[in-house]
């Protein structure tokens, strides 16, 4: 981006960044799609960064998304909170932390459950914390991006996201911050509103240290300097 400020505060996304929860949604919305007469592999490629209201509008508009959105909720409680964490994920909170960071949780998920499956696998929680309830346009909106930003006293412009989604992609690039991509469920075709675009959390800390967010990564003894930085991992 040019002209943008020093990048100094990170925004991330949750489901598919930082909690491998593919699974457990995939069994939700199945269920819910077959209880209502839907075929689960139209309705599943509809979930991606959305909250649960807005995807139950995109499937089926003659449904009440309030409602449908109780039906989720208690399906998604049924589940538990044995949710594990993206492998690389506790590694790059830990660096952010250890820098001093400013960094935030940007999600389309609810207060309700993101808390408690943070607390299952051990990764911290941030102090600013954006669920999907506190805005009234969802991703691809910039808005929860704008007040995850504000919430933080950092200008969006100022700010790096990283998502694995299409539609959260798209709303922290319309809100100003500059993108990572995370190709993990999707790949890069896939994801154009991103800046650059990262494989693994490896290239996530990569990509943010030549941002200037993180410092130099040092040496660990026994690797060898080809494998690349050792605290990129």
């Amino acid at each position: 981006m040019r002209d943008a400020p020093p990048a100094r505060a990170v925004l991330l996304d949750v489901d598919g960044v930082l909690l491998d929860s593919a699974a457990l949604h995939r069994r939700v919305w199945d269920t819910w799609a077959v209880r209502n007469g839907l075929d689960p592999e139209a309705v599943w490629p509809l979930t991606f960064g959305r909250r649960p209201e807005d995807t139950v509008r995109a499937a089926a508009p003659s449904l009440d998304p309030t409602a449908e959105r109780r039906l989720l909720d208690a399906l998604l409680a049924a589940e538990g909170d044995a949710v594990p964490p993206v492998p690389g994920a506790g590694g790059l909170l830990a660096a952010l932390e250890t820098a001093r960071v400013p960094w935030a949780l940007v999600t389309s998920g609810g207060r309700a459950t993101v808390p408690a499956r943070f607390a299952a696998t051990g990764l911290p929680l941030p102090r600013v914390r954006v669920y999907g309830e506190d805005v009234v346009r969802g991703k691809p909106a910039p808005d929860c991006y704008a007040l995850a930003a504000a919430r933080l006293g950092v200008p969006p412009r100022a700010c790096v996201a990283v998502e694995d989604a299409p539609a959260g992609a798209e709303a922290a690039r319309a809100a100003g911050c500059r993108v990572i991509g995370l190709t993990t469920a999707y790949g890069a075709d896939a994801l154009p509103a991103a800046h650059t675009h990262a494989a693994s959390h490896t290239e996530v800390r990569a990509a943010l240290f030549a941002l200037g967010v993180l410092p130099a990564p040092g040496p660990r003894p026994g690797l060898e300097s080809a494998e690349g930085p050792a605290s990129m991992r």
